[in-house]
């Protein structure tokens, strides 16, 4: 059975990014295995771990720090470092920089769940 966070579309979308980029990484060059290949596996993880987190948090706000300062942050991370890898040829360029685009779809897709999170939060008053 199916969590909620198993539903969730960032979520599928990050975990299936994070197998996409440590299966292309095992082609990196050995001597890439603790700089390229060591930085984009632990931001493209540290995405799905950090929207599983925000998903548990109790409050709004909590939710949304996690999702734009830390998720979209690893997110972009790993995508800037994508393009460089691609220009270097340390794998199918073409491969990787269809992974770039995607996380950059992925960017906008969390930042179209913080608003609709914030859709349902509560108006408040001037006088508050």
């Amino acid at each position: 059975m199916a969590t909620g966070l198993e539903n969730l579309k960032i979520y599928n979308i990050a975990k299936e990014l994070e197998m996409g980029v440590y299966n292309i990484t095992q082609e990196f060059p050995k001597d890439e295995r603790f700089r390229s290949v060591d930085q984009l596996r632990r931001s493209s993880s540290a995405v799905t771990n950090n929207i599983a987190e925000a998903y548990n948090k109790k409050t709004m706000a909590a939710k949304s720090y996690v999702l734009r300062d830390i998720v979209i942050s690893e997110a972009e991370e790993t995508q800037s470092n994508l393009r460089p890898c691609a220009q270097k040829r340390f794998a199918d360029p073409d491969r990787l920089v269809v992974l770039a685009e995607k996380y950059k779809e992925l960017i906008k897709a969390t930042y179209g769940f913080i608003r609709f999170l914030r859709s349902g939060e509560p108006k408040r008053s001037v006088t508050e």
